[in-house]
């Protein structure tokens, strides 16, 4: 059966809707991080998107929208590591092979975004937020059908938690200005690809906007 149209509005619900903030981790984003200090990544794109994330959160939480912070880890002594893996990560630009090492300072969320008080955390091992982790079940217990994603990098983990989002038959909106790449003109053709296929892409602005005067139920 073919579902209705659906309005912006409609699509991020609050009662429905889950913000997935995605690899916001010092690693990543901040200067000291191993992206940055080890692989040279360019922070900048980030760092522009971050007020807007900023604000999605403290609007999602004000609505009664259901955040979670997915966090890249990889675990000590190669636990998490496989053939596969190793070898693309051995082969990642602006990165490191260990990045976000569980229980260290690269691996913990940024303060401009630190998880508050009802927040939930998924720790992921690969670059989308599904693989291998319990974030479909916390997204299904919530009674979430709709899912925000953003974070970084809009080309490699918030595309493919995206993805895997569609896949497994959420309704996908992306803010445009809430995602950042190292290089902005994948950010742009990842965008594009969504838009055409698998998610509606918006602003935070225009999400901003559909929760305005909602009161948490």
């Amino acid at each position: 059966m073919t579902a209705p149209t659906r309005s912006l509005a409609d699509r991020v619900r609050p009662e429905s809707t889950a913000l997935v903030l995605i690899d916001m981790s010092n690693d990543f984003v901040h200067p000291e991080g191993k992206a940055a200090r080890l692989g040279g990544r360019d922070l900048s794109a980030a760092w522009t998107a971050v007020p807007a994330m900023q604000r999605l959160h403290a609007a999602a939480r004000a609505a009664g929208v259901t955040v979670v912070h997915v966090q890249h880890t990889t675990m000590p002594g190669g636990a998490s590591d496989s053939g596969p893996w190793v070898d693309a990560r051995q082969r990642a630009t602006y990165s490191a092979p260990d990045i976000c090492l569980d229980g260290t300072w690269g691996q913990e969320i940024i303060p401009e975004l630190r998880p508050a008080d009802g927040d939930l955390t998924v720790k992921k091992h690969r670059y989308g937020g599904f693989t291998g982790t319990n974030l479909e079940l916390v997204l299904r217990s919530t009674g979430t059908t709709n899912v925000i994603c953003c974070g970084v990098s809009t080309n490699v983990c918030v595309e493919t938690t995206a993805r895997e989002a569609f896949s497994r038959e959420f309704f996908v909106v992306i803010p445009a200005d809430a995602c950042a790449s190292w290089d902005m003109r994948l950010h742009e053709a990842t965008l594009e690809s969504a838009r055409h296929r698998y998610a509606v892409v918006t602003t935070t602005e225009e999400i901003l906007t559909a929760w305005s005067g909602v009161q948490p139920s």
